[in-house]
């Protein structure tokens, strides 16, 4: 039979004693499908794939992989997934090709199947001239390239990845991206990733749920996600956020007014010709405006406007970083 979802959700519930980790959450991915979960470190993401790869059990609700419920028949679904952990999982004193034949071992994959499912596999991430090469002397971003072949080489429905380009530069995370949409391509499988990377769900995904506190806030394509904002956001620092956040408030062109971390965002429509009424506005109260910033709208605007606050400051934006740096400048 067809499956018209390769992962159904319903009322997915973990809790840790008192400690409610993932809080019913609901949700399918498609067939063929890049679907990303995006939140901060904490958020439930992991927790939510480890349920979902029957190496922890529900408190509450039901999960879906490949047709297969989770707690009923987990050695079905561990036979139709393939994962790439969160941390580094290989054997650093054999090489490549040592590392997936041990896994083709344990799947339990013919000799006549095997070699060529290794080469092929060793391809599709770029791999296939370092094979022989101990693993403890590969890049970072070759591990993870490799770690990306292991999952796939009893070629599996649904390719889960747990933060997959963490703590790689950025050329590393792009290559790998790059990688990512390759063998979804060629391999028409399922890919379910955890993220907290902004640019990476966006550039990834089909469909991204956001995910914080362990509750998803809301669930759709990126661009849909950011073209339901509508409107510029402008970004102020100014030297009384809490006068400017009241002085503004009062008028209605002005859609949403936060303030966090020392600067109040604003949407607001045709966002350029704005500037000039809010500087004009700010300083007949005597409030000094230092930095402006106008942009359209990303996925972190999508998470501020859900949950009042930016990804926490280790996982900021490129314009996050930005605003500490101009911090630090002026404190110094």
């Amino acid at each position: 039979m067809l499956l018209l979802n390769s992962i159904e959700v319903k009322d997915l519930t973990r809790r840790f004693g008192d400690f409610t980790a993932v809080d019913k959450i609901s949700f399918s991915v498609k067939e063929g499908e890049i679907f990303g979960l995006l939140g901060p470190n904490g958020a439930g993401k992991t927790t939510t794939i480890k349920m979902l790869t029957t190496m922890l059990k529900p408190t509450s609700g039901k999960a879906e992989v490949c047709g297969y419920e989770a707690t009923a028949d987990p050695d079905s679904i561990r036979s139709s997934f393939g994962i790439v952990f969160q941390d580094p999982s290989l054997d650093n004193q054999l090489t490549g090709y040592e590392n997936l034949d041990f896994h083709a071992r344990l799947y339990g994959i013919s000799k006549e199947r095997k070699n060529p499912r290794i080469k092929e596999v060793l391809k599709l991430v770029g791999l296939e001239n370092k094979k022989s090469l101990l693993v403890k002397n590969y890049s970072g971003g070759m591990c993870r390239r490799l770690e990306i072949a292991r999952g796939l080489i009893h070629y599996p429905k649904v390719l889960f990845l747990d933060e997959p380009t963490l703590g790689l530069d950025a050329q590393a995370r792009h290559t790998i991206w790059d990688y990512i949409k390759k063998l979804n391509q060629r391999e028409g499988i399922t890919i379910f990733l955890t993220t907290h990377y902004m640019e990476e769900a966006d550039f990834l995904c089909q469909r991204v749920a956001i995910m914080d506190s362990g509750k998803i806030l809301t669930l759709d394509s990126p661009e849909n996600l950011k073209n339901a904002i509508h409107q510029d956001i402008i970004s102020l620092e100014v030297s009384d956020g809490q006068k400017a956040l009241e002085t503004l408030r009062e008028f209605n062109w002005i859609k949403e007014a936060k303030l966090h971390n020392g600067f109040l965002d604003l949407r607001v429509e045709s966002g350029e010709r704005k500037i000039p009424l809010l500087v004009a506005l700010l300083q007949k109260e005597n409030i000094l405006i230092t930095s402006v910033n106008l942009h359209r709208p990303t996925l972190e605007d999508v998470f501020l406007s859900f949950t009042g606050s930016t990804i926490r400051e280790e996982e900021a934006t490129p314009l996050d970083r930005a605003r500490m740096v101009i911090r630090a400048q002026r404190k110094g």
